[in-house]
């Protein structure tokens, strides 16, 4: 079974939206497309370098351009940066592209899904619990405003996250 619609994930970083992006697209029979790995791949670059040398503005731009691309896809799942639902027309494209999935999580997983990682540019530098605050706080109203279905990630793995997703879609999950 292939499922003939895109799914897309929006949620903050930790959330788990690659590790539940990729399930979600096997158990839908869909390819799998990451934002971030995209911006990555087709820059040469990570993130962090992006952000070191053209700022987060350099970043957004190409994560813009990635979205507007991924827009004519179909029959996927795709698993955006934390950050994709800061621009207007991103929310725009990502609500015209299927049904969005609002990956929620606390601060503290997030701090718990993070703690390790040193890639993360908005991370590197201050009290990550307080940047994270911060940023859901900005980002939680956008992220719900363009969510067809808002899911509680804490505490769960991929495959109880996978199937909500699934039942919310009518598809089953074999």
């Amino acid at each position: 079974m292939v499922y003939p619609g895109t799914v897309v994930l929006v949620g903050p970083m930790g959330a788990g939206k690659s590790t539940i992006g990729r399930a979600l697209a096997d158990a839908l029979g869909v390819a799998f497309h990451d934002t971030d790995s995209l911006i990555e791949e087709r820059s040469g670059a990570t993130i962090a370098w992006i952000f070191d040398v053209e700022g987060e503005q350099g970043f957004r731009d190409r994560e813009t351009a990635i979205i507007r691309e991924l827009a004519g896809a179909r029959a996927a799942v795709v698993a955006t940066g934390g950050g994709a639902v800061l621009r207007e027309e991103n929310r725009r494209l990502l609500a015209a592209m299927g049904r969005v999935v609002y990956l929620e999580t606390s601060v503290r997983q997030q701090l718990a899904r993070t703690r390790r990682d040193r890639k993360r540019p908005l991370l590197r530098t201050g009290d990550r619990e307080a940047v994270l605050g911060a940023l859901l706080a900005e980002r939680d109203p956008l992220y719900r405003e363009v969510a067809d279905l808002v899911v509680r990630t804490d505490g769960r793995g991929a495959r109880a996250v996978v199937r909500e997703i699934l039942d919310f879609l009518g598809v089953r999950d074999d």
